[in-house]
């Protein structure tokens, strides 16, 4: 059985990279051409882009909560997991393709989060989606990845026999 080994996290992490990059040019615009609390309709009854500053976890969860230590847990959280994904990476095999798509993915999002608390102090969320008076709480391009990527692993799991 091949794993990927230490070598092959240059892959891995290239990608978390292209990732972050992709998640903070995207927050970047809204930053700069969507005031802050301020909704700009795309696409009628389903989709605006929404500037907020959301200084707790995805989908606003503990985003009310009024402590700098909600910031710092979040950021130590993401510096932990990041480091745990690299090394369960190295050990996979392969052939375990969909899983390490899926720990890119959780792992590119963790990280372009992360860079918006360690640089602004709060994660910029912006895609803000509803149907029919449910009001999905806004997200952003790493929320996405992480949700993405928690599905893949979720749905290879599911599928996988039980030996694996």
């Amino acid at each position: 059985m091949e794993t990927v080994g230490y070598k092959g996290l240059r892959g891995f992490f290239a990608w978390v990279v292209l990732l972050v990059v992709v998640d903070q040019a995207t927050k970047e615009l809204v930053r700069a051409n969507v005031p802050l609390f301020t909704s700009i309709n795309v696409i009628p009854g389903f989709f605006d882009v929404t500037h907020l500053q959301n200084k707790g976890a995805a989908f606003s969860f503990l985003s009310n909560v009024d402590s700098k230590w909600v910031g710092r847990g979040f950021s130590v959280l993401a510096l932990l997991m990041i480091a745990f994904v690299s090394y369960l990476y190295a050990g996979l095999k392969v052939s375990d393709r969909l899983i390490k798509i899926g720990l890119t993915l959780i792992t590119g999002g963790a990280a372009g989060n992360l860079a918006d608390r360690l640089t602004i102090g709060s994660v910029t969320d912006f895609i803000d989606m509803y149907v029919a008076g449910h009001h999905w709480p806004p997200y952003n391009v790493a929320d996405s990845c992480i949700t993405v990527g928690a599905i893949i692993i979720g749905l290879d799991i599911l599928k996988s026999p039980k030996s694996k």
